[in-house]
């Protein structure tokens, strides 16, 4: 019994145990189970594999972005290093471009006369005097004693007659002028080729220049491009005038700038004594609504002064004087009753400082000048100086020297030409300021009058050689070798040379015309003095020349 519920038990608790619900059998499940895992293996598998493909992306971007970087860093490189070699070329351009101006600023001192030696005078000449018959000392000797000679006597009477009737009409034009109101005239000075002996060309013209001053309490205050203040270059060679109170202060008085209260008082500038209204600032002669004297209010205050002052002495003369030029508004003109009239300029001026250089309210503008600026630009002319150098000069050099023939043949041919072909862009004060480069280039010994034909070819020489460079620099302004006996301000000395043919770069046409005109001139040049020559016989010639050598 007991071995039969012994059994019974084991039966029961066998069956328990391996009953489905409490123990299930795995293997049962297998096949169902596997399928799960080999599909969860594949889909990690390619979320793997995409994986690793983002991961190979982001590595290539990132290789991709280091290269860049590396190629970027390289073209700084490179750059600094061309920025190097770029700096070095730019430091050795500035140390080429200096010494070219030291060579340049040499030049200008003086260095360029030594280009008058025969070799650099060939080099320079090239083509121009190839095939020109130049005239000998003897032709040239007849044509300057025929031609150009016997004018001296005329324009020495010429100058004592207007001189003496402009200094009686400048007595009148004070008399009819408000003293307290209008200009202060001075008296008039003898200016340019007739005070100075080489004008060669009818009709003579005197040309005076009248220095006037404003009326007390007030003064002229210039101010020139080379002083410091901004002027473009187009306006150099000029200035401009202010007028001003004589007790005001240059820079201005600081009461202007601020404010000084109810209770204080400036010294200098009381009520009683401050500037005057726009209106009567225009009665002194400025462009309207500023302090800058006006060239064209002056010319035609200077023009109906004139007419007054003729008017109170007409009675006086036997003559008639009139304005004749309408764009050259100093142009007077003296008519007699035989027909014949006498032509002189005169213009009033402002003096610089106290120096002999003036402000020119009006210049005769012909050739390469522009027109003014504005009409409160004023030119400044050294006409004083340049008569003074050449009075100078003239003191140290042999008897009868030849510079003042060889300017009055020059200017004779020059303008005989312009005659024929039409005007071009020299002018005679060009010529002049050749003469007086080579009067302070030369030796004296080189002016004596036997070498009149090597002085002349000289003078050609050098204007030729100005022409080629298209540079022919102001005598006076930037010149550091100018006597100190002349007393010549030292402030246009050192300022920037001032290039007379700067005109031919910006006018190619007017350049053309001119060299054109010039190489015409010299091939003429046998021809135009022959016509006014006296005949010379062979022998007499050939016996010159044989003295000669």
């Amino acid at each position: 019994m007991p071995v039969g519920i012994f059994r019974v038990c084991l039966v029961v608790i066998t069956a328990i145990v391996n009953h489905p619900l409490l123990f299930p059998k795995e293997n049962g499940t297998v096949p169902e189970n596997a399928e799960e895992i080999i599909q969860k293996m594949k889909e990690r598998e390619e979320s793997l594999r995409l994986e690793q493909l983002r991961l190979e992306q982001e590595i290539a971007d990132q290789e991709a972005t280091q290269k860049a970087l590396e190629k970027a860093a390289e073209v700084v490189e490179e750059s600094k290093e061309e920025k190097v070699r770029w700096d070095m070329w730019t430091a050795l351009s500035m140390v080429i471009f200096l010494l070219i101006e030291l060579w340049r600023q040499d030049f200008q001192e003086g260095n360029w006369q030594d280009t008058g030696g025969e070799e650099d005078d060939m080099a320079v000449l090239g083509k121009a005097f190839k095939g020109v018959a130049f005239p000998d000392k003897a032709v040239l000797a007849s044509f300057y004693e025929k031609r150009i000679l016997g004018t001296t006597g005329d324009m020495a009477r010429m100058r004592e007659m207007v001189e003496g009737f402009a200094d009686d009409l400048l007595e009148a034009l004070r008399s009819v002028c408000n003293r307290d109101a209008d200009m202060e005239v001075e008296d008039c000075m003898g200016v340019g080729s007739m005070y100075e002996n080489w004008r060669v060309r009818k009709p003579f013209v005197c040309d005076l220049i009248v220095p006037f001053a404003p009326p007390e309490p007030y003064c002229f205050r210039s101010q020139t491009w080379c002083s410091g203040d901004c002027f473009p270059p187009d306006e150099q060679g000029y200035g401009t005038i202010k007028v001003c109170r004589a007790d005001e202060d240059v820079t201005g008085c600081i009461c202007d700038k601020t404010k000084l209260g109810e209770d204080m008082l400036c010294l200098l500038h009381s009520k009683a004594n401050t500037t005057r209204p726009s209106s009567e600032m225009e009665d002194l002669l400025c462009f309207k609504n500023t302090q800058y004297l006006d060239a064209d209010q002056v010319m035609k205050w200077f023009q109906i002064a004139v007419t007054k002052a003729w008017n109170r002495i007409s009675h006086k003369y036997e003559f008639d004087l009139s304005f004749s030029l309408l764009d050259s508004p100093g142009a007077l003109k003296i008519k007699f009753r035989s027909g014949k009239s006498i032509a002189f300029n005169l213009t009033p001026v402002v003096q610089y400082e106290n120096s002999d250089v003036y402000f020119i309210s009006h210049f005769p503008r012909r050739g390469l000048a522009a027109d003014l600026p504005s009409s409160t630009h004023w030119f400044l002319t050294f006409a004083v100086y340049e008569r003074r150098f050449i009075q100078l000069v003239s003191k140290t050099l042999p008897a009868n020297a030849c510079h003042v023939s060889c300017l009055q043949i020059l200017s004779f041919l020059h303008g005989k030409q312009c005659s024929l072909t039409g005007p071009s862009g020299l002018t005679n004060y060009h010529l002049k300021t050749v003469m007086l480069h080579l009067l302070q280039a030369r030796p004296s010994q080189d002016w004596a009058p036997e070498k009149l034909e090597a002085c002349l070819q000289d003078l050609l020489k050098f204007l030729e050689k100005c022409l080629h460079e298209k540079k022919l620099y102001h005598f006076f302004i930037g010149n550091g070798k100018v006597p100190a006996e002349l007393g010549f301000p030292i402030i246009f000395q050192r300022a920037e040379p001032l290039n007379l043919f700067r005109p031919f770069v910006l006018r190619r046409d007017v350049y053309r015309k001119t060299v054109d005109t010039f190489h015409e001139m010299l091939r003429n040049m046998s021809a135009l003095i022959n016509e006014y020559t006296v005949h010379i016989p062979l022998a007499h010639t050939n016996g010159i020349h044989k003295d000669s050598l």
